[in-house]
């Protein structure tokens, strides 16, 4: 009842169905176990990246420190993903839409929001990634196969792992 009601909000569309429910207290249910796939939705529909479709596109790599440890990933800017599902990049991302988020969800329910210009490889030098390779050797598992990683923050709160979906969205 409560995922008709997030629908009939807009807050979540038919498209991203693969999210997980939020129970009252705020909570996610966590995302089924789908393997090495990413869902990435956004104005054009929804694309499915397995982790073959990730390690051929262009990646980048980003120095990040988790829990006092320094490690290397390299992985593709968020950009290029949602770019392929029609969200507004680089000189197509104008003042209309400076209030477009990107949500990262991940196999465990955590989510984190981002808006979509801290991501856009044309407005920040800052990289925002989703990981597949850490320290030079893929993503256990355990944490993966793919993890956000936002270059720069002083604490890995926003380091989803598990990383299931990118959803991006127009705040109403």
């Amino acid at each position: 009842m409560l995922r008709a009601l997030v629908l009939s909000l807009g807050l979540l569309t038919p498209a991203c169905a693969t999210a997980p429910a939020v129970h009252e207290h705020g909570v996610a249910e966590p995302l089924p176990a789908t393997g090495a796939i990413l869902q990435v939705t956004g104005p054009a529909g929804q694309l499915s990246f397995s982790a073959a479709d990730i390690a051929a596109l262009p990646h980048v790599s980003v120095n990040a420190e988790f829990h006092g440890e320094r490690h290397v990933f390299e992985g593709v800017l968020v950009t290029t993903l949602v770019a392929r599902v029609g969200a507004p990049t680089g000189d197509r991302l104008r003042a209309k839409e400076l209030d477009h988020v990107v949500l990262a969800i991940a196999r465990d329910g955590y989510r984190v929001a981002l808006s979509l210009a801290e991501t856009d490889a044309g407005v920040t030098p800052r990289k925002v990634i989703i990981a597949d390779k850490a320290d030079g050797q893929p993503i256990p598992e355990t944490e993966g196969p793919f993890r956000l990683v936002v270059e720069g923050d002083l604490k890995p709160a926003r380091s989803a792992r598990m990383l299931a979906a990118l959803e991006v969205r127009k705040l109403n």
